[in-house]
């Protein structure tokens, strides 16, 4: 069950065509001036009842940083075949990171939920800095962060 949730959850890495269909949806998101290196982002969904469902995206390269990510840890086990091929570097203080992503229509007005994780070298760790419903209103509206994103907005 769980592969057949990651695999909804991430249309890029291969979908049986008619099981699901898909979409683009792009992600931005904005980080304030905090002051530090770059932050290590971690993007994953959970189902309507809160159990992972699958990593969307990872920025920041050094496995040895992902446990400060805790969030996404926990729910992984720290397992770093979750994130195989859709990694991308650190973001730095006041910088955006954009990423497009396909992601299966059943995914939206359905209950599951976007997770950011946040963590900077040297300072406090964020866990669910940003969790956001995944739902067709919710396209284009921009979202607070608590401690490193200063904003995030999703656009199907």
């Amino acid at each position: 069950m769980k592969s057949l949730l990651a695999m909804l959850a991430v249309t890029t890495a291969l979908t049986l065509p008619g099981l699901a269909m898909a979409g683009q949806v792009t992600f931005t998101t904005t980080l304030s001036n905090y002051g530090g290196d770059g932050a290590y982002l971690a993007y994953y969904v959970t189902d309507a009842q809160g159990k992972y469902a699958g990593s969307l995206w990872m920025a920041g390269g050094k496995a040895r940083y992902y446990e400060h990510l805790s969030g996404w840890y926990r729910a992984t086990g720290g397992d770093s075949a979750e994130i195989n091929g859709i990694t991308g570097a650190s973001v730095g203080a006041g910088r955006s990171l954009k990423i497009t992503l396909d992601l299966a229509d059943t995914l939206f007005d359905a209950g599951y939920q976007l997770h950011i994780d946040s963590a900077v070298e040297d300072m406090r760790d964020s866990p669910n800095e940003i969790v956001v419903p995944l739902t067709s209103s919710g396209s284009g509206q921009t979202v607070k962060g608590k401690r490193y994103i200063a904003d995030f907005t999703y656009a199907r």
